[in-house]
């Protein structure tokens, strides 16, 4: 069910940190038990627990015995920061030394960015 590189345990724990971010799971609530996830996705259940496991490590989600697992407080602004952090070196890192090679200056370069965001 999930295309790409990446272990499927991972690319679960991405995919529910994308629901968190766009609030299919709003803070508080309940998200789908390992066996919903492992039927979905056509994965083992082991594979879907470790991908959950792994949001609990990271505090984004946190269970609640026999009743399942919730998201936690603060988890979507985490997540925002986490994945702003990642952003910045994936993206705009090499988007400034793209532009410092080039002699672009950062007020075209703020031009070109804001020309392509209204799009």
């Amino acid at each position: 069910m999930f295309a790409g590189d990446g272990l499927l345990y991972q690319q679960l724990a991405d995919r529910i940190a994308e629901d968190i971010l766009v609030g299919t799971y709003p803070e508080g609530s309940g998200v789908p038990s390992t066996n919903e996830y492992a039927t979905f996705y056509q994965m083992s259940p082991i594979t879907a627990a470790k991908g959950l496991n792994l949001l609990v490590e990271q505090g984004v989600l946190y269970k609640k015995r026999g009743v399942g697992m919730f998201v936690a407080a603060g988890a979507r602004s985490k997540l925002q920061s986490r994945r702003r952090a990642a952003f910045t070196e994936s993206h705009v890192v090499p988007l400034v030394r793209e532009a410092r090679l080039l002699h672009i200056h950062k007020d075209e370069l703020a031009e070109m960015i804001d020309k392509e965001a209204s799009k």
